[in-house]
């Protein structure tokens, strides 16, 4: 009996010595929780009532374009109607309110109210002090407490990331700032990173994650992350830096093989040579004639005496060598190539629909992408009323990458119940492979379900599985000295379940939660299901 259980709640295509892990860890029984359901049922039969009147295809719609689906926003897409919520989805109103106990955790974070520039500027001036410590304890302790905060500045920022992904209203907006982070990749600990990356989410990528795609490209060329992580604060006349060029054209805009050249890179770091970091209060000095072209904005500047000045060709375009302005050109020049739009839907698609996505769905949303100027939010309507999209919403079509299991787990199992501790999500995205702020390559984390889907990885999923659906993990647990866990426990089987969820499952699925022992056990089964982990 043991075995045939694992079994109905692994991926058919892993091995044998892996299910018999995997039912080591759920440890489940023979025994029938009939009765706990019926109860369960009786009391919640309230809850998220409105589920019930969802469509099969408005819940996984749901759970497609959010971080998952729980009672609170199924009950809110019934009230307000399938369009109306997409289009509050695809445009919203300014940054979605977070739950005053979300809330209220962010605004009690250190830096939430000081200027990005002032934060880097003092960190710069504490890392410069603890070098020049002669005694080498000194120095060393010094050090330490400078690398550990920002290390804390860091997991601020995840924090902050966490709460917005499980709490705020505009979800499509979220996985959109997901996606573009990881399209966008900067790696957290390489230099000081860890106290620019919260600054790069919050304002270079986040509110423009359903704008203009050429704006969003510009804030981050503007943002001393990008410029920090591909080496561009060292590009300058004389010393040209290519990494920065070539990621731009590579990942962030035309993608491999889309027709430029070698020659194409090295203008483009000619174009960008003198774009880069400072700092220093005061400004360089800089020859009268060139003074006029100075720009500092921030930790961001733009130094006339570092750039190349002579002209450039780039992707058969002529540009002059005239400052700053080269980057504008070059910028329209990558974004309205028709390579960009091609390689941006296509990754869309893949994030939303399928790891091969349909060439018609690709070539509809490029089509879209060219004709609106970039529209991020008109693409992602034109892939969503697409009759693939629609394809693509039936029972195991789409893998969940860790990130968004962890999340669509957390939010299922509390809805609205604000978590207090953010830590223990962070260490199970981390044990996954996909922590937030961590991969070190530019090319971000995996789009595709075959890089999440292993044996050692769905042997962590179980084990967080059963951290989650036994109780609050240490998540209701506040950080800090003397902290006690508050008690919670996840509610998983509710009316949504009873409503809707229950309806997606397999037979063997059902067989499976039916041989329970316990409400802790249940929702761990429920959490491994297969159903669950797409």
């Amino acid at each position: 009996m043991r075995s045939r259980l694992g079994a109905e709640l692994l991926e058919p295509d892993i091995p044998v010595k892996a299910r018999g892990r995997a039912l080591r860890v759920l440890r489940t029984h023979a025994v029938i929780a009939v009765l706990a359901a019926i109860f369960l049922a009786a009391i919640f039969g309230s809850v998220g009532g409105a589920a019930a009147e969802l469509s099969p295809r408005d819940m996984a719609l749901l759970d497609r374009l959010t971080f998952g689906i729980n009672a609170s926003s199924a009950a809110h897409l019934q009230a307000v109607g399938t369009e109306r919520w997409l289009n509050e989805q695809l445009h919203p109103v300014g940054t979605g309110p977070l739950p005053e106990a979300a809330r209220s955790q962010i605004e009690a974070m250190p830096d939430v109210h000081k200027f990005p520039f002032d934060i880097a500027a003092a960190f710069d001036q504490q890392g410069r002090t603890a070098n020049q410590i002669p005694d080498p304890d000194l120095k060393k302790a010094a050090q330490q407490t400078f690398q550990q905060g920002m290390n804390d500045r860091a997991r601020q920022a995840a924090s902050r990331t966490i709460l917005r992904a499980l709490y705020a209203p505009d979800q499509l907006r979220e996985r959109m700032t997901w996606f573009w982070f990881n399209h966008f990749n900067v790696h957290q600990y390489k230099a000081n990173i860890r106290i620019l990356v919260g600054d790069y989410e919050s304002n270079a990528i986040r509110p423009l994650a359903l704008g203009k795609f050429r704006d969003l490209l510009m804030a981050t060329v503007h943002h001393p992350a990008m410029l920090r992580y591909l080496d561009n604060a060292d590009n300058a006349a004389g010393h040209v830096n290519e990494n920065y060029a070539r990621e731009i054209m590579e990942l962030h805009t035309m993608g491999v093989g889309s027709g430029y050249t070698q020659a194409d890179v090295e203008a483009l770091a000619r174009i960008l040579t003198g774009v880069g970091i400072d700092l220093k209060t005061e400004e360089p000095k800089l020859k009268p004639e060139l003074q006029s072209q100075l720009v500092r904005e921030g930790a961001f500047e733009f130094n006339p005496a570092r750039h190349d000045y002579g002209d450039k060709v780039f992707l058969g375009h002529t540009i002059k060598g005239r400052g700053l302005a080269e980057v504008d050109e070059a910028i329209d020049i990558l974004v309205h190539h028709p390579a960009t739009a091609t390689h941006l839907v296509r990754r869309i698609a893949t994030y939303f629909v399928s790891d091969t996505p349909p060439e018609a769905l690709v070539a509809r949303m490029a089509q879209t992408f060219k004709a609106t100027d970039g529209d991020i939010a008109q693409v992602l309507a034109t892939m969503v009323h697409a009759p693939e999209f629609d394809a693509s919403l039936k029972p195991g079509a789409r893998f969940k990458d860790p990130v968004q299991y962890v999340f669509s787990a957390v939010r299922l199992a509390y809805d609205d119940k604000v978590i207090l501790n953010t830590a223990p999500i962070q260490n199970w995205l981390n044990r996954l492979g996909q922590g937030l702020f961590n991969h070190e390559t530019p090319d971000g984390y995996a789009l595709t379900s075959a890089s999440w889907s292993g044996p050692g990885q769905m042997m962590v999923r179980f084990e967080i599985a059963r951290q989650i659906g036994s109780g609050s993990s240490g998540l209701f647990k506040p950080d800090g000295p003397g902290a006690v866990d508050l008690p919670a426990f996840p509610l998983i089987q509710n009316a949504l379940y009873f409503n809707g969820l229950k309806q997606s499952l397999s037979p063997t699925t059902l067989a499976a939660l039916d041989q329970a022992v316990s409400p802790q056990d249940w929702n761990t089964l429920f959490l491994s299901s297969p159903e669950f982990m797409h």
